[in-house]
């Protein structure tokens, strides 16, 4: 990316000096030379019709957004999955999306297994005690009351571990680490996270007592990162948690040092078996029934260490905000858009199962998810069949004043409209800037001050325009062929 842009912007000054240069030779060689001018023209853009470019100026001024940010964020808090802060979250998530004028508001529960957290403490007791901030992952097995103590083996990196024969960690706790790089499109994160998808699960069965990871973060906050974790059946679930940055590079400067580390090392998570979630709907009806529904929305879930007010209140929102301006716009959209708050992503996507499950047989046009934060759009990705192509065109017209490129990239994509995405339904997407998210996500950073309302506002403007040529487009918008996930 870096020599990209230098290598644009060396292009850029060179032209500029050549152009002065050729000038008066440009003009004699095209005046005296007509077969020049039978060459082909590049395309013509497409138009911004002035109806779709007035809703998204307009958008740019949104305190919608902020407001249900604020309010959720303040009037619940957190809202791990399946328990009574999620609940009251869809109890006051369905009341304030029938105050904004939604229609067929609704909620729709299942059940689901739950893990909540319990006490949390870590300590290096040799060579040197030095105390710790950790956080327990998702589905963490739990240490007996009085806690563990046992030597600490150091792995650089997940392969490492992945490397130890099977056996060899019997008694003692694991340590992996995994430095994460900040990327705009967030693609480190697979790359750093299968420490913790995977690890807790590979360390039990080389036979580890416990295991901490350095958190999946590109802070150097003293703050954990949580996240779920994964313990395949007739894997018995062993102690797993996540030490801040700065904890994980004490833990390797003092392991540099030669002598052997130990650690104390107290998790009391527990599984309290099947519990109820939900997902939250709320309408715009559209004119044309058998045009298809516009699928949009994020998860109303969140870890509970803060207020999830980037993961992902902030989705919510913008989604919400920018369907609202199309409500209010004073007509009604060809297609009905569906606005959906779907419970318990965090913890394995629960919600996006249910919603697919009941309503993966009613016609979807087209599906959009925002959960990446609270930062500003930058890149357009689509996944459109043939007969939708001039509808991407007139998108990407619309989003580029907004600072928003076209790449190459599918659309669709997002945990929680996946299983419906799966069914062959085209998809969009509107790419935040990821540089900064993983410095807060899962975090108790998540809070409302990290959420920048105009940052905030150029996301509405960017899914109002999304909306307004989607939900209105007169080109059939069939299924897409989707590769299996």
């Amino acid at each position: 990316m870096m020599r990209q842009a230098v290598g644009k912007l060396h292009a850029a000054t060179y032209a500029r000096r050549m152009i002065s240069r050729f000038a008066i030779a440009a003009t004699l060689l095209v005046t005296s030379a007509p077969v020049l001018s039978q060459r082909a023209a590049p395309p013509a853009p497409a138009r911004v019709d002035r109806q779709v470019a007035a809703l998204r100026d307009a958008a740019l001024k949104d305190d919608v957004a902020y407001d249900i940010v604020e309010g959720m964020t303040t009037e619940v808090g957190q809202r791990l999955a399946g328990t009574e802060a999620e609940a009251r979250a869809r109890t006051w998530s369905a009341a304030k999306l029938k105050a904004l004028g939604f229609k067929n508001v609704r909620i729709e529960t299942y059940r689901m297994p739950v893990w909540v957290r319990g006490e949390e403490r870590a300590e290096i007791v040799s060579p040197v005690p030095q105390k710790l901030h950790l956080a327990a992952l998702g589905n963490s097995g739990a240490t007996p009351a009085a806690g563990i103590e046992a030597e600490v083996v150091i792995f650089p990196t997940y392969g490492d571990l992945a490397a130890a024969p099977d056996g060899s960690l019997a008694g003692k706790i694991a340590y992996v680490g995994n430095a994460m790089m900040k990327t705009q499109d967030g693609s480190s994160y697979g790359q750093a996270g299968v420490a913790r998808f995977a690890g807790p699960a590979l360390a039990a069965k080389k036979g580890a007592a416990a295991i901490v990871i350095r958190s999946i973060g590109t802070d150097t906050h003293r703050l954990p990162h949580t996240g779920t974790t994964y313990f395949p059946e007739g894997t018995t679930a062993i102690p797993a948690a996540a030490v801040s940055v700065p904890d994980a590079k004490l833990i390797e400067a003092l392991a540099k040092r030669g002598k052997p580390v130990r650690m104390k090392l107290l998790l009391t998570p527990r599984q309290v078996g099947e519990q109820e979630s939900g997902n939250v709907i709320a309408e715009v009806p559209g004119t044309d029934p058998n045009a298809g529904i516009v699928l949009i929305g994020g998860h109303l879930d969140s870890w509970d260490l803060a207020t999830g007010a980037i993961d992902d209140a902030s989705g919510v929102a913008i989604t919400a905000a920018a369907a609202k301006r199309i409500l209010d716009s004073g007509k009604r959209p060809r297609r009905t858009i569906r606005v959906v708050w779907f419970g318990a992503e965090e913890v394995g996507g629960f919600g996006g199962r249910d919603y697919a499950a009941k309503h993966g047989q009613e016609r979807h046009a087209l599906a959009a998810e925002s959960d990446f934060g609270a930062d500003k759009v930058w890149r357009l990705g689509m996944t459109l069949p043939d007969s939708a192509k001039p509808m991407g065109e007139r998108l990407a017209a619309a989003l580029a004043p907004l600072g928003i490129v076209r790449g190459s990239g599918s659309g669709g994509n997002g945990a929680d409209i996946g299983p419906t995405v799966a069914l062959g339904v085209a998809g969009v997407d509107l790419n935040q800037s990821g540089l900064d998210y993983f410095d807060t996500h899962h975090t108790p950073d998540d809070t409302l001050d990290r959420v920048d309302p105009e940052n905030l506002r150029q996301n509405v403007a960017a899914w109002t325009a999304m909306l307004a040529i989607v939900a209105n487009a007169p080109e059939e918008i069939g299924p897409v062929e989707r590769e299996k996930r």
